[in-house]
């Protein structure tokens, strides 16, 4: 059973509490920055932390992960809404929470029904492209942010590169000073001091630079003025085609958070030895999308970057989370004034350095190393959210994930096994030379399930096997049939097209090993009609090791 802050002693909650001022301080500049990326204001990404991260914490079966928006769901939130209304507008910021709210919908749908596995769709290729083109869209705004020029951040990648390029002539060198201070100490800080905020020392730095220097009459722009109190409680006032509209990209949104945050709860699970529950989590998403929609705040997902730093500081359980909770309440209550003079090229050089990694470079390397089709799929999938969009981007995530699953299903392990059962030959060579695994006799086992994408890579295969230079006679075919789970229509179709063939080759045909649960649907499309079943390999090469075993054979079926 469940039961919050799990793994909480009296002799590690200090070192939680602490953890929980450190998560604090990262999440402050980073979730106003990814606010801006939303085109929303500081507060909806402060909200984000209050009621969300509270009930989420008291929810989800993991002790470390830590949810919050982050760069992909905003850039995503920005471009998906950015068409339906303007930036900053009061309809804009109800579609944005009307978005969380149907977001927390589909979580709770796939806890309730157990769905969690569809994001296994979403391969590591897919995602490394799709957050690679976020964030390479993020982060051209951002260096706009911190040239101090004025670009269109709802706009289309290419339009916002001209902008950039075409602004770079009006560059505040002030704003450029800022922000290349706050880039040599996030780096430097984050290679030499990880446990040091490095975020929020910068973002103090520069307030207190820009108010002494008197920067902001100088051309630098600053966060403005941030609304003080608690989040209330309200609901998106929109009508149903809109709620309709928004369906998509909460879909999409509901996919990537899925994918990456149950990838990274099993993750931490298995590295500290503790039981996460992937339906629970999923609840958990739900719960605190629906609270992030109904009190001012946008989606809330997972926050790899925050739990691997709640992790370095030796956090085990959800405390440090309802820590933040706290302190950004009371900076909400009674702190805001504080926030106003944040200089807009120190959250544009926190987020920029923030977002690097997810650009994926060294993914990508090793994806050409490792493999070119899986690259293929991640630059594809990259290259079409960078230029068509975001929901553009999942759907041909979602359509790559099944062109790479029917590739690899279409081309299973088909061999030619020995006496003993270790495989001698493999068929999916056609150039391959024959082999038996007895005389006049072929053991043959493919394994995969046979289904419409192999059904015929397996046919030609036998059919080769038969007729493979220095095979010799083949009289007998015996398919191992342990590793076929199951099969439909269009395999139990090209079997038996195979089934003739062979009775015109004068070959017969038996199976061995045979699945139990499996057989009734393999009687049912026909694939066992009239055929010997062996309970074993050697038990078929036993009883086949005559011609007269073989000839009685073949005048039974």
């Amino acid at each position: 059973m469940h039961r919050p802050l799990t793994g909480l002693t009296s002799k590690n909650i200090v070192r939680e509490m602490l953890a929980g001022v450190t998560l604090l301080a990262i999440a402050i500049p980073l979730n106003i920055g990814y606010a801006q990326i939303a085109g929303l204001p500081a507060t909806a990404g402060l909200y984000a932390l209050v009621v969300p991260t509270i009930v989420y914490a008291l929810v989800v079966s993991s002790r470390q992960l830590v949810a919050s928006p982050d760069a992909a769901a905003a850039a995503l939130v920005a471009s998906s809404i950015g068409g339906l209304a303007a930036a900053g507008s009061e309809d804009y910021l109800a579609m944005a929470m009307a978005q969380a709210i149907i977001c927390g919908i589909l979580f709770v749908l796939l806890a309730v029904f157990k769905l969690g596995f569809l994001a296994n769709f979403l391969s590591k290729p897919i995602l490394i492209g799709f957050v690679g083109g976020l964030a390479l869209d993020i982060l051209v705004s951002q260096v706009a942010k911190m040239l101090g020029i004025s670009i269109d951040s709802g706009g289309e990648f290419v339009d916002k590169v001209v902008g950039v390029f075409g602004g770079l002539g009006s560059t505040n060198l002030y704003a450029l000073a800022i922000s290349v201070f706050a880039v040599v100490v996030l780096l430097a800080g984050k290679r030499f001091l990880k446990m040091v905020p490095w975020a929020l020392v910068v973002m103090i730095v520069a307030t207190v630079v820009v108010l002494v220097a008197d920067l902001g009459d100088r051309g630098v722009a600053v966060l403005g003025e941030v609304p003080a109190g608690a989040p209330q409680l309200t609901w998106p006032m929109l009508d149903w085609q809109t709620w309709l509209l928004l369906i998509p990209s909460a879909l999409a949104l509901t996919m990537v958070t899925t994918a990456e945050g149950l990838l990274v709860s099993r993750s931490y699970g298995e590295k500290r030895h503790y039981r996460t529950s992937p339906n629970r989590d999923l609840l958990a998403f739900g719960v605190a999308n629906v609270a992030a929609g109904a009190q001012g705040s946008f989606a809330v997902g997972s926050s790899t970057s925050r739990t691997a730093a709640m992790d370095q500081a030796g956090s085990r359980t959800q405390l440090p989370s309802l820590v933040l909770a706290v302190g950004t309440l009371l900076l909400l209550l009674f702190g805001t004034g504080l926030l106003e003079d944040i200089p807009s090229p120190a959250i544009g050089a926190i987020v920029g350095v923030a977002i690097l990694p997810l650009l994926g470079f060294r993914e990508f390397r090793a994806l050409w190393h490792q493999d070119r089709f899986e690259f293929s799929i991640g630059a594809v999938c990259f290259l079409t959210t960078l230029f068509v969009g975001s929901i553009a981007g999942i759907l041909v995530a979602f359509v790559l994930a099944l062109v790479n699953i029917a590739k690899r299903a279409s081309n299973p392990a088909i061999d030619v096994l020995a006496a003993d059962g270790s495989p001698t030959a493999s068929l999916l060579d056609p150039a391959a030379t024959g082999a038996m695994t007895a005389p006049g006799v072929v053991v043959i086992r493919m394994a995969a399930p046979m289904f419409f994408a192999n059904g015929d890579a397996f046919a030609g295969a036998v059919r080769r096997a038969v007729r493979a230079p220095g095979a010799g006679v083949v009289q007998h075919v015996v398919i191992d049939m342990e590793a076929v789970t199951d099969a439909d229509v269009t395999a139990a179709e090209s079997f038996e097209g195979l089934t003739d063939w062979l009775r015109s080759e004068g070959v017969t045909l038996s199976f061995s090993r045979l699945r139990a649960a499996a057989r009734p649907r393999l009687e049912r499309l026909g694939i066992l009609a009239g055929q010997h079943i062996f309970e074993t390999n050697r038990a078929a090469l036993d009883a086949l090791r005559t011609d007269d075993a073989r000839n009685q054979l073949r005048e039974q079926q």
